[in-house]
């Protein structure tokens, strides 16, 4: 059976410094995701989101090994975060803030897979968002990034270092605010969660 790591294969995106803002060219990927809006600490909307993400996740990687023999390990958790005007996002803003959900997914991954493993995870048990979760090629080109680790509520300062080292390389912040979700937090105290810090520039 073929093994595949994507974290591996893309560890550049996927495992960037601790201290140093570093400039990544993101490729196109192909995502499972879903919308929604609202503090994601209070929102039913986006917890069901995650449950049903992995839940079709993990369903498509054994319908890929039984039918095409490839194995793979499921994507980690990904979110876009942005505002209607962006010169207002802010952590202070929660209720405000609009957001796309996604794990991203193998590029053999076809909508009739999908079809097929969401007709098996409904089977499984009640996913509310299910229904919702669509295939999607998100491309985000040049871009900064840098690892925080600790808890959400402290990455103001990651973000502004983010944004300053955007600014003084002569760039301008485009797209939305990216972060990758590396660590499973219901395992790990809040001051060992990895957290990628994404933001496309141009």
């Amino acid at each position: 059976m073929e093994k595949l790591d994507l974290k591996a294969q893309y560890k550049a995106l996927y495992a960037p410094s601790v201290k140093n803002v570093g400039v990544v060219t993101v490729p196109a990927f192909q995502f499972l995701a879903v919308d929604g809006a609202g503090d994601p600490n209070t929102s039913e909307r986006y917890h069901q989101a995650i449950e049903a993400l992995f839940a079709l996740s993990y369903t498509l990687k054994f319908l890929v090994r039984e039918v095409l023999d490839i194995d793979y390990g499921v994507m980690p958790l990904e979110g876009l975060w942005w505002m209607e005007d962006m010169r207002e996002f802010s952590q202070d803003a929660k209720d405000r803030w609009l957001w796309t959900a996604m794990i991203m997914q193998p590029a053999f991954i076809t909508p009739e897979l999908i079809e097929r493993a969401r007709e098996q995870a409904a089977k499984k048990k009640a996913l509310p968002m299910l229904p919702e979760l669509r295939l999607e090629t998100v491309e985000e080109g040049l871009a900064a990034q840098i690892m925080h680790i600790g808890p959400f509520s402290a990455e103001g300062p990651t973000i502004e270092k983010v944004h300053q080292f955007i600014r003084d390389s002569g760039h301008a912040l485009t797209g939305k605010h990216h972060e990758i979700y590396l660590t499973d937090i219901r395992r790990a105290a809040p001051e060992r969660w990895k957290t990628v810090v994404r933001q496309p520039m141009r």
